[in-house]
């Protein structure tokens, strides 16, 4: 199963197999700032912007960013942020389909 896994996966056209590797890494990335900012928070020490953690999100993190506020319960009682992260999560949600209809 897994060597079926590998050689499907190398198949993939070229362009397809960086973008899943890229949101992979921006994701794990996306997560680790998350507990990063969770952890300066507890320490009380300069912490990662919003604004970082928005674009983090934006650029394909929001899953990671999602599992990282809940992972390590971080800005889940803050509206304001979360309300940008849904408007970033629906832009990116309308992206995909206008995408997936202009290829059909």
């Amino acid at each position: 199963m897994k060597r079926m896994f590998i050689e499907y996966f190398f198949n993939l056209p070229i362009l397809t197999i960086i973008l899943i590797i890229y949101l992979v890494i921006i994701n794990i990335v996306t997560f680790f700032y998350f507990g990063f900012d969770k952890l300066k928070s507890r320490k009380q020490e300069r912490r990662v912007s919003e604004k970082k953690l928005w674009t983090l999100c934006l650029l394909g993190g929001s899953v990671g960013g999602l599992a990282g506020m809940k992972y390590f319960r971080h800005k889940t009682k803050k509206i304001s942020f979360q309300a940008i992260l849904v408007i970033i999560i629906a832009l990116q949600i309308g992206g995909i389909f206008a995408l997936i209809n202009s290829l059909s």
